[in-house]
Parts: C-alpha cells; structure tokens; sequence
C-alpha cells in the first residue's frame, strides 16, 4: 500500500519514558515517517540521538530547545536537527502540538537522556514500551536530565547553527500568486515544499531515492507504478526507491511538503 493516512493507524508512545509523545510510525527502508502528538504543556526532557530529525509544526505551538537555543516554533516551520545534537520539543501550556516527525533509520525512534552515554545498541519502540510499563527504565519526564554537560562526550551542544527554517507564516495563509518549490537539504534526509496555484505536475520513470508526501491543503491525483489515487488533506503517500511515480494538481490551490532519503544515508543503510 502507498497511501496513508494517520488516523487510521494506531499510535504508539515513541520515548516513554522521556517524552509524552504519541505517533503512528510508517517506516520506510530508510525513513521513519511519523505525526508527533503532545498535550498542552507536555513534551520531551532534553536528549539526543545518532540520527537526523527533521520536524514539519502541523498545529499548536511548540516550546523548542535545539543546542541551547530556546524558541517558540509556530505550525509552518520546518526544524531540521543534525545527528547528536541535544534538543527538547514541549506544545506551550496553552494547547496541544502535532508535528510532522521524522528520522532516518540508522537508529531506532527511541533517543538518549542528554546525561546518559550513547549505548551500543538502541532499543526499539516496543522494548522501550515493554521495560518501561515493567519499571524496569526509569521515569524521567519533568524531572530533567540532571546536568546534561558532564561528561557526555556524545552529545552535541555548543556551537550548533540555526536549524529553524520559516516556510509559511501560518498553515492556512492566503496563496501566492504562483507556484513556489523550497527545498533543503540535510546531511541523511531532503526537504520540500510545495506550493502550487497553478498546474503542475511532477513525474519520475525510476524514483532516485525513497519518498514521502505529505498533502497539507488541497486535492492532487498521483500515480505509483500502475496505481492512481486521488488524495486530499491529511494524506500520505509512501514511494520507494526505484518506483515510478507520477503526480498533479487536481486543485490549483494545493500545497504538500515531501522528504526523501539521500545517497550518503542509503550508503549508510543498504
């Protein structure tokens, strides 16, 4: 199956034990694909972890703390946090967040306590799930992580640069005249978004890397292999590498954002 979307899925807790988040994860050869959801004044304690995370803020308002940048995020930012740098994502206390949440697979969901080594294997969701209902990890949400600087050699604090990237001053703001693509690439995994007031369509005989769209406003009709769907607000639609997919506009005012996979990331995984 190619099309997605997350209220049919079943959420799962991603960090039990550091964070109050909850997804349904789609995973990929080399990406997890996935929608973070957290109450009004709850979030993630500071941690990190060995791969690269890229955040698309859907709704509410997410206290942010990246190296030691602290910032209110707004839906229509795009974050992109490089491997091992510490970060926190918490929705203000005033509402829920959800966010577009996704990682490469060098490493499993599940991330590292800022004042905790990095361990030689991660766990998995389900492991973390299961020691944590058993007590056998230690509860660590609004209780800090202690003095996160000493002694973690992993971790990466100091020195980190912008990661925040403004692409819409909000989710639902009046189109633009045109067409506009942005795009940005990270060090594993590409962004980019797209907005189309007039037609437009995309297509590849052979997909170059793995794929995820993620429709955010409007109606567009695509083609993976010899299967066409048309899809609307809400939908996902997963391309592996190597398909052929094909997409357009059915309505002129559309706008998706999609993330793909890169050559450094599939060497690092195939």
């Amino acid at each position: 199956m190619s099309v997605y979307k997350f209220e049919d899925l079943k959420s799962v807790k991603l960090t039990p034990h550091l964070s109050s988040g909850t997804s349904p994860i789609i995973e990929g050869k080399y990406v997890y694909y996935c929608l973070n959801q957290k109450d009004a004044g709850t979030g993630s304690e500071l941690h990190y972890h060995p791969n690269e995370l890229l955040i698309f803020a859907l709704k509410g308002k997410i206290n942010a703390v990246v190296g030691k940048e602290r910032k209110i995020v707004n839906p229509g930012t795009f974050i992109l946090i490089p491997p091992n740098v510490r970060h926190s994502m918490k929705a203000t206390e005033d509402e829920p967040c959800a966010y577009l949440y996704i990682k490469d697979c060098t490493w499993t969901v599940v991330g590292v306590s800022a004042d905790e080594e990095l361990p030689d294997k991660p766990m998995s969701v389900e492991e973390a799930n299961q020691k944590f209902d058993k007590g056998e990890i230690k509860d660590r949400k609004n209780q800090g992580a202690g003095n996160q600087e000493a002694g973690n050699k992993s971790i990466i604090i100091e020195g980190v640069p912008n990661c925040y990237y403004k692409i819409l001053d909000k989710i639902n703001q009046p189109y633009s005249v045109g067409n506009n693509i942005t795009s940005i690439e990270g060090e594993r995994m590409n962004f980019k978004f797209y907005e189309l007031s007039k037609k437009f369509n995309e297509e590849k005989a052979n997909s170059d890397h793995e794929y995820f769209f993620y429709v955010l406003d409007g109606k567009l009709n695509f083609k993976v292999e010899k299967n066409s769907f048309d899809v609307d607000t809400g939908s996902i639609i997963k391309i592996k590498k190597g398909e052929s997919y094909q997409f357009s506009n059915i309505s002129l005012n559309s706008r998706l954002v999609t993330i793909s996979s890169n050559n450094y990331l599939e060497s690092k995984i195939s």
